[in-house]
């Protein structure tokens, strides 16, 4: 069996799980959570920690053990507290503002970008060249933090663009006359 799918999923304090068939749905102090649980992984609750194990009988599977245990652990620390990325805005005239469920953007475009904010995801502008993108769902949370930073990423010259606040730019040298 896979390393990860040993471990159990320990339930912090203030977050309740609860089992079904093939559902494990947990509720903190951020929002709930559900996640479907494959046909050949078998969940059971042993001293505020969740246990996973492969069906026996569904050979060959083990992968699936450790899939649904990760899904499961990023889904129980979501709901308890939550998922963050930061992005930086780097250039002249680059610019954010989130009103409402709207985050417009100025980029060097001849227009502004106006991206809709997903259900389930919050957007800050601390200041006018930073964006924080929260959520509970981790992969909810990439997607759009990703998406934001597809509308101009950097550029390897000058370091101009939308970057993740912890990336490195590998700059490259300009041209020689």
């Amino acid at each position: 069996m896979s390393r990860i799918a040993k471990k159990p999923v320990p339930i912090p304090k203030g977050v309740s799980v609860e089992l079904k068939e093939n559902l494990v749905k947990a509720k903190g102090a951020k929002g709930e959570g559900l996640q479907v649980i494959h046909p050949f992984v078998t969940v059971r609750l042993d001293n505020d920690s969740l246990v996973f194990e492969q069906t026996p009988g569904a050979g060959g599977n083990l992968a699936m053990v450790g899939t649904m245990r990760a899904l499961t652990q990023n889904m129980i620390h979501g709901v308890h507290a939550g998922y963050e990325k930061k992005l930086e805005l780097v250039g002249v005239g680059y610019r954010a503002q989130a009103q409402g469920k709207e985050l417009n953007l100025s980029l060097g475009y001849s227009h502004p970008i106006k991206y809709p904010v997903p259900e389930g995801i919050s957007i800050e502008t601390p200041s006018q060249t930073e964006v924080v993108v929260k959520g509970i769902d981790n992969q909810k949370v990439g997607q759009v933090a990703a998406e934001i930073r597809a509308f101009r990423p950097p550029e390897p010259y000058k370091g101009k663009g939308v970057k993740y606040a912890n990336e490195r730019i590998i700059r490259k040298e300009a041209k020689k006359k």
